[in-house]
């Protein structure tokens, strides 16, 4: 697995900035994978931005993964793909994308970790931890408690997100998680690379501390 401490997900809805100059400037900053999410506008402009980010992420070493959809991952020939409830199974998933691809899933709660897991999931996002205006759907808040109950009924890595940011890192690596995905904390942030920094001292002063 790649280290997912610090795990930005570059969403051109989020911004009115150039998506991969906010990219580079996270990487500068730490970061240590990103996911490309595109909810908006049309196939080729969610390629043409997954090529220009899949080169910077190439040269820096670092994962790209894909949300939701299988198929431009495929395209990009991407590090992996991230999925929900609403798709493909991670079964199928890994069948199109083979054995080496970095596979996660979105859970919310003990059962659907588990379950997650059982099928093949590399790694889980587990959320939202805190109140999000990123993702209105993404329902009630886990908190910490929450979190490390989803932490403990699983062996994969579990990388925290859902209103994550330089205050909150810290809470999430206490309570298990081996990361924190951060949307709108970078992605609106006067100087992405500052945040970063910010947040990846955050991380290891917690991981110091035994959290």
């Amino acid at each position: 697995m790649p280290d997912l401490s610090l795990y930005v997900i570059a969403d051109p809805g989020l911004t009115c900035h150039r998506v991969p100059e906010i990219v580079r400037a996270a990487l500068a900053g730490g970061a240590t994978a990103i996911q490309l999410r595109c909810k908006t506008g049309t196939d080729r402009e969610a390629l043409s931005l997954g090529e220009q980010l899949r080169a910077i992420t190439q040269a820096a070493g670092v994962p790209l993964i894909v949300n939701d959809r299988v198929d431009l991952a495929l395209a990009l020939a991407a590090d992996g793909v991230h999925l929900g409830p609403d798709d493909l199974p991670v079964a199928m998933a890994r069948r199109l994308l083979g054995a080496t691809a970095i596979i996660g899933y979105s859970a919310g709660e003990p059962g659907e970790a588990v379950a997650a897991e059982a099928e093949g999931a590399d790694y889980l996002g587990v959320g939202p931890l805190f109140a999000t205006t990123t993702k209105p759907d993404a329902g009630r808040p886990l908190g910490p408690e929450g979190l490390a109950g989803v932490v403990r009924a699983v062996r994969v890595p579990v990388v925290a997100i859902g209103g994550l940011g330089v205050d909150t890192a810290a809470s999430a690596i206490a309570a298990g998680a081996v990361g924190v995905a951060v949307a709108s904390a970078v992605m609106t942030a006067a100087s992405p690379e500052a945040v970063c920094r910010e947040l990846m001292a955050r991380i290891r002063r917690a991981r110091s501390q035994g959290g």
